[in-house]
């Protein structure tokens, strides 16, 4: 029998309270539903790679289509869904509010807001802008139960202003306008995490980690208490499928489909799924 939404989100909040867990970034239903089937414990969207499963660019999707995308991620499996909802879809705090609003009634339990404008010449919402988008999406939240995790995101790093004492600073801010989980995206070296999360205690922090080095015991170690993929699934499942088919395209060669997963074995997988949740 399906889990309901108060449960998820329960469960959600949860796991923010003590030790470390991976959120893996699934972009479909049945993405979802395959990392729910190894005992992951929670999941977030993916704003790349939803957007490169509908033939789009990274952040070139709308707030129709995203909500639609949520709806069904959250409806498809029985544990806590973190929404990437980019930039919030709007400049302006009540633009904001009013999408995540929208968002909240999808059924996730949790979601990001980001401080990147998609302004080359100016990357950054201005300082006091930022902090009235954080503190309109957690009024939002709370006029429709408070029971969403709101988590707060510096894009300082990716968008090339790797100021470590600047971006905390405005992690602090946002926790202050009512961030729950503190995110800063591109950080990479054991100082620059363990400052996150010595500066920004006792706030759960998430890392994003989408290759090789460091593991999830020594990111929990540090006191990392979510740790995300961002795009990377989607990118490594995009990988194989473009050398197989370029192996394919330039030699007439089907080598590359050496590794695809037996028929058989994923059928059985949705098939059983299916039955589980009736």
């Amino acid at each position: 029998m399906p889990v309901s939404t108060a449960q998820k989100r329960a469960d959600f909040k949860k796991l923010h309270e003590s030790g470390c867990f991976v959120l893996p970034n699934p972009w479909d239903v049945g993405s979802a539903q395959l990392l729910q089937g190894m005992g992951f414990k929670a999941l977030a969207s993916t704003s790349s790679g939803f957007a490169w499963s509908i033939g789009h660019p990274d952040n070139k999707v709308t707030c129709d289509d995203v909500l639609t995308h949520l709806k069904a991620l959250c409806d498809a499996t029985d544990i806590p869904v973190n929404a990437d909802f980019e930039a919030g879809f709007a400049h302006d705090p009540e633009g904001v509010a009013a999408n995540v609003a929208r968002g909240v009634e999808t059924g996730v339990a949790g979601l990001s807001i980001e401080d990147s404008t998609g302004d080359a010449s100016a990357p950054l919402y201005e300082m006091t802008l930022a902090v009235g988008r954080m503190r309109a999406a957690r009024s939002a939240i709370d006029a429709k139960g408070g029971d969403v995790v709101l988590v707060g995101r510096c894009e300082s790093f990716l968008i090339g202003q790797p100021d470590l004492k600047a971006t905390i600073a405005r992690l602090i801010a946002y926790a202050e306008a009512g961030a729950d989980c503190l995110y800063v995206p591109g950080i990479r070296t054991r100082e620059q995490i363990a400052a996150v999360v010595k500066e920004l205690a006792p706030k759960p922090i998430n890392v994003l980690w989408g290759g090789p080095g460091m593991t999830q015991a020594e990111l929990a170690d540090m006191g990392v208490r979510r740790i995300s993929v961002g795009g990377a699934l989607a990118r490594t499942a995009w990988g194989a499928f473009m050398k197989a088919a370029r192996e394919i395209a330039d030699s007439g060669s089907f080598a590359g489909m050496a590794q695809a997963v037996p028929h058989g074995e994923i059928n059985g997988f949705f098939s059983k799924a299916i039955k589980e949740r009736k």
